[in-house]
């Protein structure tokens, strides 16, 4: 079997491993999604409440608002789950020693078993999402076209919120306790990715921050196509800044990990 193929092959196992670790806590994500489901019919009572007789706000109604409120909190849950990076339990533990000796090489482990965290919780997702549609009277995708865009935006957003939280989980390897940072971290990446407030409700200003920080990248860019906001040679454009974005964030994960390489010392495991 050629390296090559060894890599893809145990890129899977990681995969495959993590979605069996998801379904194992059946009754975690189970009140997970109770959570998720409530979290959504108040998002449309808060944002009902603040239309009000009103048709539309700043030139966007309440159906379209209610879509993005709802998608967004469904994205937002599916690509950051709680513990949205393993490599700080790795270190803790000491498993990272035994990692480093794998014929994956371990930033392939970290991505492939976030994909697998984020397969076993897809179906949790797909159980809510008629629940916003419907509940929620959300707006469709603006057109087919917008429909199919919106996939590959949201793969791109996707494959940037796991490298974003990988740079973050290598904190690690600097200090033993992540948690006030991850937490920091969700704070910041939920409010500058619009997950919380739509950009085009932010002040100039606060916009133009946001429009300039990897965040937007993540949940407004899919979003902003799903509802045809962005549309012709803007989409293109947004497109091409969520490539530039991944392009970066792995450039910028791969000096972090060749920094933190020279830190490793295990304990425990």
């Amino acid at each position: 079997m050629s390296a090559a193929r060894r890599r893809i092959t145990g890129a899977y196992e990681c995969a495959r491993i993590q979605t069996l670790i998801a379904f194992t806590y059946r009754t975690d994500y189970l009140f997970n999604l109770v959570g998720l489901l409530l979290q959504v019919y108040l998002l449309r009572v808060v944002w009902t409440s603040v239309y009000g007789h009103r048709v539309s706000v700043a030139g966007v109604t309440l159906p379209t608002q209610i879509a993005y409120a709802t998608l967004g909190t469904l994205q937002y849950w599916l690509f950051n789950p709680w513990g949205f990076s393993m490599i700080p339990e790795r270190v803790r533990t000491g498993k990272i020693g035994v990692d480093l000796v794998r014929p994956v090489p371990f930033l392939h482990q970290i991505v492939s078993s976030q994909i697998g965290l984020t397969v076993g919780l897809a179906p949790f997702a797909l159980v809510a999402l008629p629940f916003a549609v419907l509940l929620g009277r959300a707006a469709g995708p603006a057109s087919t076209g917008a429909g199919a865009v919106y996939l590959l935006s949201l793969v791109f957003g996707y494959l940037l919120t796991i490298l974003l939280a990988s740079i973050v989980g290598m904190m690690s390897f600097w200090t033993t306790e992540v948690s006030g940072t991850f937490m920091m971290y969700r704070m910041v990446s939920q409010f500058f990715s619009g997950a919380l407030v739509p950009l085009w409700f932010m002040p100039g200003w606060l916009a133009d921050l946001t429009h300039v920080l990897p965040f937007q990248a993540t949940t407004y860019s899919p979003l902003a196509i799903y509802l045809g906001r962005v549309h012709g040679g803007a989409l293109v454009t947004t497109l091409a800044v969520q490539v530039l974005w991944i392009g970066l964030a792995w450039l910028a994960l791969r000096l972090t990990w060749a920094r933190a390489l020279h830190r490793v010392v295990v304990q425990g495991g």
